[in-house]
């Protein structure tokens, strides 16, 4: 039987704080003492065994909604949009799915945005109307770009949301917990950020490249309003090229200033819906039964890259509120074991795009450890998509990478390889 490191809320002594670890975003916010403790649900002593995820490349519920509202949820999801659902007017994509694709609706993709601002060498300041640049327009005039001055430019990989469902249930302390785990010159950050739904109510950020976002209904809204312009009555304000105030006639609701292009939150609750309700990615059966690959997982973790890549977390309990009270966890989402080969935690690897977002200042040149399940179907690795093999990405691993990098590259040939093909049952 393959051991695994394993984390839980169980782990985590009732009432103690890591007011250490824990980093509020650029707004100051009071830390709720659902998250400074454990998120309200069941005694971990009264749970069952943790029973396994189930996983699949199959887009079959998981069975956090029915059937028929997983298909309703997956076609919005898939798009596309017009200008007369509010699109625009500058956006990236159409649709959810553009960006989502690879293997099925729902996973990576080789598509990139781009994130731009300047940085003097002490503040970060974000490019005109944001850091994040659409890339596409509905008018010519309004395409925008990156303007001059801004020295920070940087490419972002999309990722895949297969699975989320179950990392949005991991009780915050979990998190927390792989945190103090890890060793001091290598251990993870956490930030707090709003969660739209519940008021600004803070919890440990887990989706985005910069754990920008804590909830998947947040994660749809952001999405939504800057990838595809779409304002909800989350994120009402519309996005705008370079910053410049939108010329008359272009906003796709002209001439009714305040009125949201999707005034219900309807699509983005069931975008929010979507993921919950997708399977985690599985792995190769195959590959991962052999005995090389056996090893080499053993090897992963002994040369240090599970310290980060965290193979084994429990969501948290069924009946668990949380997002700000806004979402109770359900049974099918519930005290299950995941694989997902993250801490969901920010860190320092070299490879910092130098862009800040929720976090402050320090998190500059960190990212969140991208989750490796799925790996096997992507082409494109890092958060730029610029490393074409698992060699390259390993090679690229610095700072707090550096020592688990070295030991990689100690390994004897053969070694290394068995590493590389475990990752390729991922």
């Amino acid at each position: 039987m393959r051991a695994r490191a394993m984390l839980t809320g169980a782990m985590i002594a009732q009432g103690l704080l890591f007011a250490s670890a824990v980093v509020v975003t650029q707004e100051p916010q009071i830390l709720a003492p659902a998250e400074v403790t454990r998120e309200a649900g069941p005694a971990p002593a009264a749970l069952a065994p943790a029973t396994e995820a189930p996983t699949g490349f199959d887009l079959l519920t998981n069975g956090a909604v029915d059937a028929a509202h997983f298909t309703a949820a997956l076609e919005e999801f898939t798009g596309p949009e017009g200008a007369s659902d509010g699109l625009g007017p500058v956006f990236n994509g159409a649709g959810c799915g553009e960006c989502h694709a690879t293997p099925i609706v729902g996973g990576s993709s080789q598509v990139v945005e781009r994130r731009a601002g300047s940085f003097n060498g002490t503040t970060f300041v974000e490019h005109p109307g944001g850091s994040l640049i659409q890339d596409r327009s509905l008018f010519p005039e309004l395409q925008e770009r990156v303007l001059p001055g801004n020295n920070v430019i940087a490419f972002r990989a999309s990722l895949s949301i297969l699975g989320l469902g179950f990392v949005e249930a991991i009780d915050s302390n979990t998190i927390a917990a792989i945190a103090q785990s890890q060793p001091a010159g290598v251990r993870g950050q956490l930030i707090q950020v709003p969660v739209f739904e519940s008021g600004g109510a803070v919890r440990v950020g887990r989706f985005g490249w910069k754990n920008q976002q804590a909830s998947l209904l947040s994660f749809s809204a952001d999405a939504y309003s800057n990838e595809m312009g779409i304002s909800t009555p989350l994120l009402p304000q519309e996005q705008l090229s370079n910053g410049r105030a939108l010329p008359a006639g272009t906003d796709p609701i002209p001439g009714e200033p305040g009125v949201t292009d999707d005034p219900t939150n309807d699509d983005i609750q069931l975008f929010a819906d979507f993921m919950r309700a997708t399977k985690a990615p599985p792995r190769d059966a195959v590959i991962a039964a052999t005995q090389d690959s056996r090893r080499g997982e053993s090897l992963f973790a002994s040369v240090g890259c599970a310290t980060c890549h965290t193979p084994t977390i429990v969501t948290a309990p069924a009946g668990t509120a949380i997002n700000g009270g806004a979402f109770t966890v359900p049974a099918a989402l519930g005290n299950k074991l995941i694989h997902p080969f993250s801490d969901f935690l920010l860190h320092d690897i070299g490879t910092g795009d130098g862009i800040v977002q929720n976090g402050g200042a320090q998190t500059r040149n960190k990212l969140r450890t991208v989750p490796l399940w799925g790996l096997r179907a992507r082409g494109r690795f890092m958060h730029d998509g610029l490393s074409q093999s698992f060699q390259d990405a390993i090679a690229r691993h610095a700072g707090q990478a550096a020592t688990a990098r070295g030991n990689f590259n100690a390994l004897s040939a053969a070694d290394r390889n068995r590493v590389l093909l475990f990752l390729s049952s991922l």
